[in-house]
């Protein structure tokens, strides 16, 4: 019997979608995708039945839906992953692919289709708690006054040295922290600071923070480590082979 891969709207795979998400224990990065309206999606079908999903966007330019960065079978269906994945690849032309490799059954495939694969980003996880203080420092709410488009601040001796956030367009329950800390005031633990506290207040939010810095960013990594993250993947690209 001859699978079949028929391109079709997001609201037919969301069900299929939230069997992916339900098995995935992490932030998933790129699935703020779908609700970006940025990516293309394909609906797998065996006698009629749905076994599977994937999905496509454009890296480098969104209008080019060129680069998988989703794929999903049931699991009484993953024996066939060998014969649906070059079937997905043919039927969408795909060329590229985004991919965390926590993310292993994508990422599995990935070792045997793809080359090129690089790493961009890190990826991190809450692993434990911090206790980190900095005299003179506050850790609050950001306000009018403090010129920044940031959710909170560390303000010393009134002057807003660090600010920081998240992004909330990742699958339920995570939320991704960011942070700068300003020219001047580098290097004196208020990267940490600032982490430790936005960790704190994401569980208040009922919410747990994960966090990703570009593979190169050595003292952002550092940064993180050291306020209880710990890396638990990366993200991957690279291209198909022909």
């Amino acid at each position: 019997m001859q699978p079949e891969i028929t391109k079709t709207t997001q609201a037919e795979i969301e069900e299929l979608r939230k069997l992916l998400l339900a098995e995935i224990p992490f932030q998933f990065v790129y699935d703020k995708c779908h609700g970006a309206g940025w990516a293309d999606a394909y609906l797998f079908t065996l006698a009629g039945s749905p076994v599977g999903h994937g999905a496509l966007w454009g890296k480098d330019n969104r209008e080019n839906r060129d680069t998988v960065f989703e794929f999903y079978l049931l699991k009484p269906f993953r024996h066939l992953a060998d014969k649906l994945f070059p079937m997905f690849l043919k039927e969408s032309g795909a060329l590229f692919f985004n991919c965390q490799s926590n993310d292993t059954f994508l990422t599995k495939l990935l070792f045997e289709y793809a080359k090129d694969i690089n790493a961009e980003a890190i990826l991190f996880e809450d692993c434990f708690q911090t206790a980190f203080k900095v005299d003179g420092t506050v850790f609050r709410k950001s306000e009018i006054q403090d010129n920044t488009d940031s959710g909170y601040v560390l303000a010393q001796h009134g002057e807003v040295v660090a600010s920081g956030g998240y992004v909330w367009s990742y699958n339920y329950p995570y939320i991704d922290i960011y942070y700068e800390v300003k020219a001047g005031h580098r290097r004196k633990g208020l990267g940490s600071f600032i982490t430790q506290e936005l960790k704190k207040e994401a569980y208040r939010l009922n919410r747990i923070p994960s966090a990703r810095c570009h593979v190169d960013n050595k003292a952002s990594k550092a940064t993180l480590l050291k306020a209880g993250m710990r890396v638990c993947g990366h993200m991957l690209f690279g291209s198909f082979k022909s």
